[in-house]
């Protein structure tokens, strides 16, 4: 069984494939290599006056210097650079201080972000924000909307 983290890093490279599937569909006239540069410029205009149906099928439109940024990376790097970078974002707040954290929300479900971060600074003498650990403890089930506890 995969994890949030996983299943989320799984959703976000599904995503980032399908914008690259569009913009491929959007520049795949003006690869041909049979265009002159004007005949190319001519299409690109009229590929940036276009809406398209955007990845999600909602109307898009493209402009031209994007059209022409698109081509240069197909040129370079093939379908795989049109695919945007998949953002990963590594946590800055330690790992430990959020074990520590969502310990003292399950010694005492009562207990508020802004209560937690409190005995942690009072501990350790720094916290992360109250919005951090709201979020932490929306992750684990932790917050009061899911937990039955309270």
């Amino acid at each position: 069984m995969a994890s949030q983290y996983e299943e989320e890093m799984r959703k976000r490279a599904e995503r980032a494939r399908k914008l690259g599937l569009f913009r491929y569909e959007v520049i795949q006239d003006a690869l041909d290599p049979a265009l002159s540069a004007k005949q190319r410029g001519v299409l690109v205009r009229e590929i940036a006056a276009r809406t398209h149906a955007g990845p999600d099928g909602d109307p898009v439109q493209v402009a031209r210097g994007t059209v022409d940024r698109w081509i240069r990376a197909w040129r370079v790097g093939g379908f795989e650079a049109l695919v945007p970078n998949a953002v990963r974002v590594d946590p800055r707040t330690p790992a430990e201080v959020l074990e520590l954290a969502a310990g003292l929300k399950r010694e005492n479900p009562g207990r508020t972000a802004v209560q937690v971060a409190r005995v942690l600074r009072a501990h350790s003498g720094w916290a992360p924000s109250e919005r951090t650990l709201q979020r932490h403890f929306a992750r684990l089930g932790l917050d009061r909307a899911q937990c039955s506890c309270l």
